[in-house]
């Protein structure tokens, strides 16, 4: 039918291009759907999200496609102008389409694991990409998959080159003239898709939040519009006139000095139960060692057996919370003492935030010690750990223990060897020691051959919390190691005078229905639930603690078990100091969620829309009226915008005395 008006070759094949990416990009939204609805969400009820994913890949594939018309404006650049101009095109579409379906393939990974559209939080991995890449050559096959998307690719160019030809054949003979009217035409319809709406404004990201509804929204999106997008929101940002416009009620919560205006440090002295001993601190940070997953948590699994027993001789707690999701936003809140608030970006690769102060370095006559078994540049731990005065670094390299995949060396390996360490210290030490076995690609050295592997059903494993066999035996094998490690120590005169802290960097999203409410769930505080544990038998008696805590407690309450004053400038505080008041932990995640938990609630509010939930945590059998649900909703929304905004203020304000 558009033959009749010699419409130009190029046009005519831009015109089936165009249906085929609308095609490609639609089948992808459809497969999103269908593999990560949540439940009680039909079609029919996300049909609004599929038409307005339309204005989106309307506007990706007009982008795609507009250099073959605003090229072939000159007829020498057009792709029926010379055979090696249609060789050019064809491939220039198959490099395109190699890297849609790269961002498709990390799109689905990134649902599958965050529930969200990939974004440009990826860009953190990215600026790592040997290890980032090394990691998973270790833990998919990945030959097949380049080589399924390879020859994905290279069909998808045999459909370009044969839709070239459909027109050449369909053409022949009928004496087309070249009309750059056409083009110019084509040019400011492909333009208009790009705007992506007949308004005065255009399509924006930020549009598709008209769902209030996460899932809605992010199927409307479509992953180069969600990546590109946020890309701009990697800037750290802060605003000091709403730091200090919360300052009173954080000064609250922190319970400051009376005297301080807009400043957050206070001189800690010593309480009556400080350790007069200067007792050695080995502060352990255990890679994904999520609560619900854990023997602590009652999961019948009994993952972790020997963590039990020294849980069951020290001060537990059981209710602590990390403020994000991943390794390096957990070291950065253990040694700061601040939730990296920032959503797109780790903090330890801004340098305008690395800069920090740190407690450790109250810690004065003590020798300073960090052990990670693989290389400290990943994330830029380096950079955050040049923090911490005179500290000696056993990271990779200085082993003699072989490395057992991406990560390095073993983690009952790196605790051996840091064992040997402290066996030999004349003077007081403070020591970090980062684990990271318990991560993909799941592997148990075979060396190991005390350790055995046990095999579970899959629907136990999926009961249970555990996504694979391999992931449960590994995450059974850090229990193993934290045995190992111990049973060393013991042996050792170091141990005695010994305060050993045990904390997870962070949890790992999925199924604890069998052991806590369904909050943890269906609001992922799987994510960020950890064990907290303080192991000294000869220094502290054992205490079961119910109270919500957070990671960035960690530090001060350390600091607040030697007998020698601090100094704290963090939003941290001392969880054994019997003045302390306001359980609470605070948790962002980069899904644009803000929140607070409590001993009673999780509060939640976004910040691509307005949206706030209030979630009880815990059915003690209290109930509440209307008006009593929505003060206490009233009070956590304003604590939640407190902490986000000094968060975000101290990452940048945090480097003096």
């Amino acid at each position: 039918m558009l033959l009749k008006y010699k419409i130009p070759k190029t046009i005519l094949w831009v015109i089936n291009l165009f249906l085929i990416f609308l095609l490609i990009f639609t089948l992808f939204r459809v497969v999103t759907y269908f593999a990560f609805k949540p439940t009680g969400l039909s079609f029919f009820d996300l049909l609004p999200s599929f038409l307005m994913g339309l204005q989106y890949d309307l506007r990706w594939v007009a982008i795609i496609l507009s250099p073959i018309i605003i090229l072939s404006m000159v007829p020498q650049m057009s792709p029926f102008y010379a055979a090696r101009n249609k060789k050019w095109w064809t491939w220039y579409l198959a490099v395109i389409t190699f890297i849609v379906f790269i961002f498709f393939a990390a799109d689905f990974g990134s649902f599958s694991y965050n529930q969200t559209r990939v974004d440009a939080g990826a860009m953190n991995f990215a600026e790592d990409f040997g290890i980032s890449w090394r990691m998973m050559w270790q833990t998919y096959p990945m030959v097949w998959m380049i080589l399924g998307l390879l020859v994905g690719v290279l069909l998808f160019r045999w459909m370009y080159h044969k839709s070239h030809w459909r027109v050449i054949n369909q053409t022949d003979g009928l004496g087309i003239p070249y009309r750059r009217k056409f083009f110019i035409v084509s040019a400011i319809i492909l333009g208009l898709f790009i705007y992506g709406r007949l308004a005065w404004s255009p399509l924006t990201w930020k549009d598709c939040f008209v769902f209030r509804d996460n899932f809605k929204s992010y199927l409307a999106l479509n992953p180069l519009q969600n990546f590109f997008a946020t890309l701009r929101l990697r800037k750290p940002e802060f605003n000091e006139a709403k730091a200090r416009e919360s300052f009173p009620l954080m000064k609250e919560l922190l319970q400051l000095p009376p005297q301080n205006e807009f400043s957050y440090r206070r001189i800690v002295a010593p309480g009556s139960k400080a350790i007069e001993s200067r007792p050695n601190i080995v502060l352990v940070m255990c890679e994904s060692f999520s609560m619900y997953k854990s023997s602590m948590s009652g999961n019948p699994l009994n993952t972790t057996p020997y963590f039990q027993s020294m849980a069951n001789k020290g001060v537990f707690f059981d209710r602590c919370f990390s403020p994000h999701f991943s390794t390096a936003r957990g070291l950065f809140a253990l040694l700061t003492g601040i939730p990296d608030a920032q959503l797109f970006k780790f903090s330890t690769r801004n340098p305008l935030a690395i800069e920090q102060r740190t407690i450790i370095n109250n810690f004065e006559g003590y020798t300073k010690h960090y052990f990670l078994g693989g290389s400290p540049e990943f994330n830029n731990f380096r950079g955050l750990l040049n923090n911490v005065d005179s500290l000696q670094m056993h990271t990779e390299g200085s082993f003699t223990s072989p490395k057992i995949n991406v990560w390095g060396i073993s983690d009952k390996d790196l605790f051996l060897q840091a064992n040997e360490v402290f066996r030999k210290e004349d003077k007081p030490f403070f020591a970090i020691i980062q684990t990271s076995d318990n991560h993909r690609p799941y592997m148990i050295p075979p060396g190991d051959t005390d350790f055995e592997k046990l095999v579970v059903s899959d629907e136990q494993l999926r009961k249970y919390g555990f996504e694979s066999l391999d992931e449960y035996n590994t995450f059974r094998y850090s229990d193993y190691c934290f045995q190992k490690f111990m049973e060393a120590a013991e042996k050792q005169s170091y141990f005695h005078n010994t305060i050993f802290v045990f904390v997870g960097d962070h949890g790992v999203a999925g199924n604890a229905e069998a052991v806590y409410p369904s909050v943890w769930t269906d609001h992922r505080l799987t994510d960020e639930h950890v064990p907290l544990l303080f192991y000294a038998p000869y220094l502290l008696s054992p205490q079961m603690r119910s109270e919500v805590v957070s990671q960035i407690d960690v530090l001060p309450t350390i600091a607040g078990m030697v007998q020698q004053p601090y100094v704290n400038t963090t939003l941290g505080r001392d969880l054994l100091d019997p003045a302390k008041k306001n359980n609470l932990a605070f948790i962002t995640n980069t899904a644009g969620v803000i929140g607070v938990v409590t001993d009673d609630f999780y509060f939640t509010k976004n910040l691509n829309f307005p949206n706030e939930q209030l979630i009880p945590v815990k059915y003690s059998g209290q109930s509440y009226t209307k008006l009593q649900r929505d003060s206490i909703q009233r009070m956590m929304s304003d604590v939640t915008t407190a902490f986000f905004e000094t968060a975000r203020y101290m990452l940048m304000n945090n480097k003096g005395d």
